[in-house]
């Protein structure tokens, strides 16, 4: 479910208008394609995708994503862009 949405959703509204930076860094290895960081993150943390953010933090890529789960919570979770590892979780109470 979460994979379709974010195939759905133009480049632009996921990435904040800097498309063709994230263009240039996929292309370069330097983050892996959402897609593929999704496909990892869907099954502990199934639900809807609300937003995804690109982000730099400590001269670290992160992926920043919102998914509304089957509980109804809002869950934010951080991803390593570019080894697509799950940095941190956190829920809104």
């Amino acid at each position: 479910m979460l994979l379709g949405a974010a195939l759905l959703m133009p480049l632009s509204a996921v990435f904040a208008n800097d498309v063709d930076r994230v263009r240039e860094l996929r292309d370069a290895q330097s983050i892996r394609p959402l897609a593929h960081i999704l496909q990892g993150i869907e099954h502990r943390y199934p639900g809807t995708l609300l937003d995804v953010e690109l982000e730099e933090e400590d001269n670290k890529l992160i992926y920043e994503i919102d998914i509304l789960g089957r509980d109804q919570v809002v869950h934010h979770i951080e991803v390593n862009a570019r080894s697509g590892s799950i940095i941190a979780v956190d829920k809104d109470d």
